[in-house]
């Protein structure tokens, strides 16, 4: 049974992860705590959830956050 939206998932992670970084913070450090809290919440909440429905959502949210950060490149497409 789904207890609460995907995008009620997306918005505790940002909110949990939100907030002032500490010094010396980097891209890989903050991708790093997208990925603890996401742990956590999977952990947590992965019986509310169809079978694989929230792991396959926070996979791919983290993966855009590592696009977004800058940690992995988008794979060039193009055929030369």
């Amino acid at each position: 049974m789904n207890i609460c939206s995907l995008a009620e998932v997306r918005l505790r992670l940002e909110d949990a992860v939100a907030g002032p970084p500490a010094p010396g913070t980097n891209a890989a450090d903050l991708f790093d705590r997208y990925e603890e809290i996401a742990i956590q919440v999977l952990d947590s909440e992965f019986s509310n959830y169809t079978p694989g429905a929230l792991e396959e959502y926070l996979q791919t949210y983290l993966y855009l956050k590592q696009l977004e950060l800058d940690l992995v490149q988008f794979p060039d497409t193009r055929v030369e």
